[in-house]
């Protein structure tokens, strides 16, 4: 990757494609989150089918449990995330000198925060409730704190090295620990009996908008500052 610096920022794709998959993202996000605060019978329903399946095979298969706590409490827990965000706005401003790029993935990380904080705050939704736990987590359930971090700050990690030239080795590599990431967070946590599925699709969905949002903003900053959109 080639090093930037403040005078010659990395330039960020087209606003098209941001604009196009916010609207698609939010679409079912506003969707979800208005069914689960409703307590859509059919939805609530195929949760509670979905969490006692997968609690069962949780209760039977211990040794796969044990290693999905671990990884959900230390490699995907949300602090680690944030080290690794924390991290990634260290390496812009030390390596890139792109303090602003830093400060908006910042920003963008601190959104995602609150957004699932107030949202969790507002929808009040109860977590499943087991006689024989695998697992406990506090606070309200939807959307997945788990899911939404992850995604987030997997997104804004492949969104900086799309815009840093990252090669083809580093790129698929980056992907697939990304994607292997977001995907087995979530089903760690619905697994373990701590989440119900539509709150990690939750997660997942309003963690990836949260991202296409920073994208999409970035860009029109860029654009403002006379740098042209750059590339799709």
């Amino acid at each position: 990757m080639h090093p930037a610096s403040v005078e010659s920022p990395p330039r960020p794709p087209g606003a098209r494609p941001a604009v196009r998959a916010a609207v698609t993202l939010a679409l079912p996000s506003v969707l979800l989150l208005l069914l689960v605060a409703a307590s859509w019978q059919p939805l609530m329903s195929l949760d509670g089918d979905i969490a006692r399946t997968t609690h069962r095979w949780a209760v039977d298969e211990s040794g796969v449990t044990h290693v999905f706590r671990i990884l959900t409490d230390w490699v995907w827990d949300p602090v680690t995330m944030r080290v690794i965000a924390a991290l990634t706005v260290v390496w812009l401003v030390w390596r890139h000198a792109a303090r602003l790029l830093a400060v908006w993935v910042a920003v963008t990380c601190a959104l995602g925060t609150l957004l699932q904080q107030g949202l969790k705050a507002a929808v009040g939704r109860e977590r499943p409730v087991w006689t024989d736990p695998v697992d406990s987590a506090h606070y309200a359930a939807f959307p997945s704190g788990h899911a939404l971090t992850t995604t987030v700050v997997c997104g804004l990690v492949l969104w900086l090295l799309h815009l840093y030239g990252a090669g083809r080795v580093l790129w698929r590599t980056a992907l697939a620990v990304s994607v292997v990431s977001v995907v087995g967070v979530g089903l760690t946590r619905v697994w373990l009996g701590v989440h119900w599925m539509s709150d990690v699709l939750g997660g997942w969905l309003l963690g990836a908008l949260t991202v296409t949002l920073a994208v999409w903003s970035y860009g029109k900053w860029h654009g403002a500052k006379g740098h042209g959109a750059g590339p799709a």
